[in-house]
């Protein structure tokens, strides 16, 4: 390829990886490589295990561009399923690592200036990480793939190769189960806040 910029479509850049094109494949990795982290993120259940993923998704794409046709859809959505199905290869061999620190949580952020801002928001990310990894494979794509990558219900069932109505589905179901999930965990929180004073109050 004569000239790749940032703007170079997936599709071109792909032609130009199946002839061995580096550099083409250096802007393809560049620009989806946070896209996979996050499907590994929210996957897997740690930043590790995210680029672990990341890196087996971008080498398979190195070694065998061929497998690619952009008659059949856009590259994006097709990554994305490579991606979801390697992260449920590795679901069936290993359970999802839970986030044991802020540095997981955060990694997949920007950096927040405020120290207690940051804190915040990485209690927040673990809240909802642990209540995502509790849902059903499909749910937990569908999530992922709606509100951490703003897929369309449309793209969603291209990408998980299902119906639109069956996307709905999951995504009511997930969202639905998440609610439930992260009100017993706020709940679970005030009875502790609670204990903790009782015993403060008989020390």
């Amino acid at each position: 390829m004569a000239h790749l910029t940032d703007n170079t479509p997936d599709e071109e850049l792909m032609a130009a990886v199946r002839n061995g094109d580096g550099a083409a494949f250096s802007v393809l990795a560049r620009r989806h490589l946070q896209r996979v982290r996050a499907i590994g993120w929210r996957l897997l259940g740690s930043a590790e295990a995210a680029d672990d993923l990341a890196q087996e998704v971008f080498l398979r794409i190195w070694q065998k561009p061929e497998a690619f046709d952009a008659a059949r859809g856009e590259f994006s959505h097709w990554l994305a399923r490579v991606a979801a199905n390697l992260a449920t290869d590795r679901l069936r061999r290993k359970r999802p690592e839970p986030l044991d620190d802020e540095t997981s949580a955060e990694r997949l952020q920007d950096p927040a200036p405020d120290p207690e801002q940051a804190t915040m928001k990485a209690q927040q990310a673990r809240r909802v990480q642990a209540a995502i990894a509790q849902l059903p494979e499909r749910q937990r794509l569908a999530i992922t793939l709606a509100h951490d990558l703003g897929h369309s219900n449309g793209e969603i069932a291209r990408i998980l190769e299902t119906s639109v109505e069956a996307v709905e589905s999951l995504l009511a179901r997930g969202r639905r189960k998440l609610k439930e999930l992260l009100r017993e965990d706020v709940r679970s929180d005030g009875k502790s806040v609670a204990r903790e004073r009782n015993r403060g109050g008989r020390a």
